[in-house]
């Protein structure tokens, strides 16, 4: 393992941050609705939230932002009473404007979302928060200064199936966690401008990071560029945490079938959650390998191996991006600290940071304590 540290963690925030995972959904305000909301690029995911605050009610304007012209009258035309603009400094102008969401490109996230929290706007953020662990960090420095809600949008923390993975991997019935194996692979779509680990991985990265409520101790990652020499389209990484745990995560633009799988291995159980599954996305197997505890010779060694029931928890229905929508909402109304707040978003961004210092330099990299 490589003695060079590029990057950082910090255990006991983490844990803060993501412990009141299961209670996103409780946690609702009884506050007033927000005077006004706006949603800064609308290619393709900002129409997501547009249509979701439009649902939801929660504010009583909701402004979309897009250079692009028809982009705009598209959104004109689906949800009546939505405003548009090509401005976003008239935004950032605009008293009535409580909250930001920013859903552009990956290399303007810190500019737009640092101007709207400089103009004392809550930013929700989507993923990943910046390009850089200096740049996330100068995000949550601003939001803490401003005292504004900083939000990052790791949208699968708020799906029902990762709530439950959360709540039987802390009632130990799993077990000691041995392993996560975590898959997402499909068939496109190549990005311009960040890899297949920025895209694709910050989803698998904030969910493993959920699940062992801690940070890793290092990082190695390897990966390969077929189509354009600067961005690799298809990775492996591998996240090393304390007492010989560790989790894959294997992210590709060229897969022919879309993939989205992840295996929990416990010490008692294993879990494997299939976010493609129409129904049953989440099975819980009693099995598991037995080791003698006692043996006079080699000989009488043996592993037993255990193969129990298969169950299949029930999980409540609903669109997470509509929960994460609701969260950023009441967050903003209650001055609370969202789930996937600017922490949660700058420990991310530190393992991708990690992850593309071992592409480069063909080694681990080690993480150290996060300093903001």
């Amino acid at each position: 393992m490589s003695n060079e540290t590029a990057v950082v963690r910090n255990e006991g925030e983490l844990g803060h941050v993501n412990g009141h995972a299961n209670g996103v959904v409780e946690r609702a305000s009884a506050a007033s609705d927000l005077r006004g909301i706006a949603v800064v690029g609308l290619g393709y995911w900002g129409p997501n939230w547009v249509r979701n605050l439009y649902s939801a009610r929660r504010a009583r304007r909701i402004v979309a932002c897009d250079l692009d012209s028809r982009r705009r009258e598209h959104i004109q035309h689906i949800y009546p009473g939505v405003e548009t603009t090509a401005d976003f400094d008239r935004l950032l102008d605009d008293p009535d404007i409580e909250g930001m969401v920013i859903a552009t490109p990956v290399g303007t996230h810190y500019r737009l979302a640092r101007k709207a929290l400089e103009s004392h706007k809550s930013v929700l953020v989507e993923k990943p928060l910046a390009m850089s662990l200096a740049e996330a960090s100068q995000l949550v420095r601003v939001g803490r200064e401003v005292g504004r809600v900083l939000m990052v949008g790791h949208t699968f923390l708020y799906s029902s199936p990762v709530r439950k993975i959360r709540e039987i991997v802390d009632s130990g019935e799993l077990g000691d966690i041995l392993y996560i194996s975590s898959t997402r692979a499909n068939l496109g779509l190549f990005q311009h401008d960040v890899n297949v680990t920025w895209d694709l991985a910050t989803h698998d990265i904030s969910i493993v990071l959920a699940i062992m409520q801690r940070m890793p101790e290092a990082v190695s990652c390897q990966g390969q560029s077929h189509y354009n020499s600067r961005i690799e389209d298809v990775a492996l990484m591998t996240l090393h945490f304390p007492r010989n745990v560790i989790a894959f995560v294997h992210v590709s633009w060229l897969d022919p079938n879309k993939i989205r799988r992840t295996t929990v291995v416990g010490s008692r159980k294993m879990l494997v959650y299939d976010d493609t599954a129409p129904q049953e996305k989440i099975r819980i197997y009693d099995r598991g390998v037995n080791v003698q505890r006692y043996y006079d010779t080699y000989g009488e060694f043996h592993f037993s191996y255990r193969y129990g029931d298969i169950c299949i928890p029930r999980l409540e229905e609903s669109e997470p991006l509509q929960t994460e929508c609701q969260h950023f909402v009441d967050c903003i109304c209650n001055r609370a600290t969202p789930l996937t707040d600017g922490l949660n978003g700058l420990q991310v961004v530190a393992v991708l940071e990690a992850a593309n210092a071992s592409m480069r330099r063909g080694q681990t990299v080690a993480l150290e304590e996060i300093r903001v």
